[in-house]
């Protein structure tokens, strides 16, 4: 069967088909190297450089890494490894240090020679850094020497030179580099927390080695050192909680892999689970995640039937019975680790797994029959799980059942949009009816959906599932997203690709806004990881000066906004916006609904472990970590309601 077409491809041959040389391919196509171009991409070049870094403490090298960024945001990264080679490759004839900052797939961590295990094999962290950098140097201290080169995005400006002596005794690697802002072009710069955070997982992971992050632009600065690992890993997160036993910990090297393993039942809800592969935090997991998981269903299951702690025609338990209230932290070390990604985000092994579920099973096997009572309290916790569990189900089950407006008991019922494609839709929910009266008047019917939510929904951060079902608001957003919840929760069919929550800009509306959070991140926290959540920004004033109006959405634009009148501030109109009940339909399209000038933040998770910890801080059934957080900050409240 011939094939025909009407375009015109004589204009297609040898002249069109591209070679990108060097670096050259990584300016190109960041993303492929570092996941793109965002601020979680420019991150991404600090953990480069420090993974190799941790790969010469990994190797038994370095014990001291510190970071630090300057005042103009360029980045310095000091160790005291070896320092990377300069000697001349045999076959590159150039210096090794050239060769790994210039060529794609060049480095030491192929072989196993100079390192077991490491996080960065493919040999193109520090050159892609180096390509996406406005100008890269680095400093290897060798043999009394202090070697140096340095590049200009990518390209050396020189040989390796030799720029000074130094103490015998002292090695290391210092790269200094400053983020291309061709390639990064928006409007970003570091976090101190986002890094912070990193590294302090870096800390736990990687025991008795001390990180430090310096910060000259705030004057800031964070150094972690943990002898205990990833037992003190634990301890961290479970601080606000009560917990069941004490933290069981195994470490055992198998068929080459290193698996260290932590963990602890707690008093809370939710599962806190977390794995790292050579230090490098795998926020999808992996095999190892799934190895874990594996072993505790099973071991927990064989202790309570051979203890008769479950009755014998009861089911075993299921995976999220043996998982409520978990903190755990699972560490390996692979000689070869094969990652989804460059970015590094998910372990694909599939030794792993089985490494990781002999050694669990082993040793946690052990431990219920050395911890009777640990095994009791842990088997009653999966018990009230797996009742609560069946009990949710059939309230899920009459959740699903009914059509969206069926479950919507609200008086401000859903009005959905005329759309139904989910990527063009969004649906906006709406604190209080008064809000959603507006909301419903000022939308675009065509793509805007509005759910009004009456008073504040459950604190799901104290409620087990069947719980959190007998909600109506909660079963309500629940209807109207479509996506269900629990085993039966599939992103695949959530309506609106865009879920705004807009509330009042006063403590009410915030504390309403921290309960959905709360929600969204226990039970739909997918939702936040595929960027579908959203949160309007409504304007704080409304500031008129003869016929001029004018919009602040925040303290310091209500000051430029009246300094730009030029006039007294006595002499302006100032009206508070406290409730979005108080703007007219029309207000509230112009200011918050309106695509082309409405602001929108999308909700995001930079650390899971720092947002588990905050949600568990904010919204549990501790008392003094909330206390202790409201007496910190008391001082720094603004606009405060009395």
């Amino acid at each position: 069967m011939a094939i025909t077409t009407n375009l015109d491809n004589s204009s297609y041959g040898a002249k069109d088909i591209q070679v990108l040389e060097g670096l050259e391919a990584v300016r190109r196509r960041p993303g492929m190297y570092v996941g793109g171009t965002d601020i979680k991409a420019l991150h991404h070049l600090v953990y480069e450089i420090v993974d190799n870094s941790i790969d010469e403490a990994l190797a038994g090298y370095c014990d001291d890494i510190s970071i630090e960024i300057h005042a103009d945001s360029s980045v310095t990264v000091k160790d005291n490894g070896r320092g990377i080679p300069v000697d001349i490759h045999p076959e590159k004839k150039v210096s090794a240090l050239q060769l790994v900052h210039t060529v794609l797939h060049a480095g030491g961590k192929f072989g196993h020679s100079s390192y077991k295990v490491s996080g960065g094999l493919h040999g193109v962290g520090a050159s892609a850094v180096n390509a996406l950098s406005e100008w890269f140097k680095v400093t290897v201290y060798q043999q009394g020497l202090m070697h140096s080169q340095e590049y200009r995005k990518g390209i050396p400006q020189g040989p390796v030179t030799v720029i000074g002596e130094c103490d015998p005794n002292i090695t290391g690697t210092v790269t200094t580099y400053k983020f291309d802002k061709e390639i990064f072009k928006d409007d970003i710069d570091y976090r101190f927390e986002t890094l912070s955070q990193r590294f302090r997982e870096m800390a736990f992971v990687t025991r008795k080695v001390k990180i430090r992050l310096m910060d000259e632009r705030t004057n800031r600065e964070a150094t972690y050192y943990f002898d205990g690992g990833i037992i003190s890993f634990v301890r961290y997160i479970n601080r606000n909680r009560e917990n069941l036993h004490t933290v069981f910990f195994v470490e055992k090297e198998l068929e080459g892999i290193s698996v260290e393993t932590a963990l602890q039942y707690t008093d809370a809800y939710a599962e806190s689970v977390y794995s790292f592969a050579n230090t490098i935090n795998t926020i999808d997991g992996g095999t190892h995640m799934t190895g874990l998981r594996t072993a505790l269903t099973r071991v927990i299951n064989d202790y309570a039937r051979r203890n008769q702690l479950i009755k014998e025609n009861d089911p075993n338990f299921s995976g999220d019975d043996t998982r409520e209230g978990l903190t755990a932290i699972v560490s390996v070390k692979v000689p070869d680790p094969q990652f989804e990604s460059q970015t590094k985000v998910k372990l694909m092994n599939a030794e792993v797994q089985t490494v990781v579920q002999q050694v669990v099973t082993e040793g946690f096997a052990e431990f219920l029959e050395e911890n009777p009572n640990a095994g009791k309290a842990i088997v009653t916790k999966c018990l009230t799980s797996a009742r609560a569990r069946d009990a949710a189900r059939k309230a899920r089950d009459l959740v699903i059942r009914k059509s969206a407006l069926e479950s919507m008991t609200l008086p401000g019922k859903l009005a959905d949009c005329s759309s139904r494609d989910p990527l063009q839709s969004e649906i906006y929910i709406v604190e209080g009816d008064s809000a959603g009266g507006s909301a419903k008047q000022g939308r675009d019917r065509q793509f805007q959906a509005i759910l009004p939510l009456r008073g504040k929904i459950l604190n799901t951060e104290r409620a087990r599932l069947d719980k959190i079902l007998s909600n109506e608001e909660i079963k309500s957003m629940i209807s109207a997203l479509g996506v269900g919840i629990g085993d039966n929760f599939d992103l695949s069919n959530l309506r609106y690709h865009r879920i705004i929550i807009m509330t009042d800009a006063d403590v009410d509306g915030s504390h309403i806004r921290t309960l959905l959070l709360t929600f969204f991140f226990r039970y739909m926290q997918k939702i936040i990881e595929n960027g579908n959540l959203y949160i309007a920004q409504p304007p704080l004033y409304l500031i008129s000066y003869k016929n001029q109006k004018q919009y602040a959405y925040t303290e310091q634009e209500k000051e430029k906004i009246i300094n730009d009148f030029g006039v007294s501030p006595d002499k302006v109109g100032l009206q508070r916006y406290k409730g979005l009940g108080e703007m007219n339909p029309e207000q509230l399209w112009d200011t918050t609904m309106n695509p082309e000038n409405r602001t929108l933040l999308q909700v995001s998770i930079e650390d899971a472990a720092q947002a588990d910890l905050t949600f568990d801080m904010l919204m549990g059934q501790a008392v003094p970590p909330r206390t202790r957080f409201i007496q910190t900050h008391a001082l720094a409240v603004q606009n405060l309601d009395v």
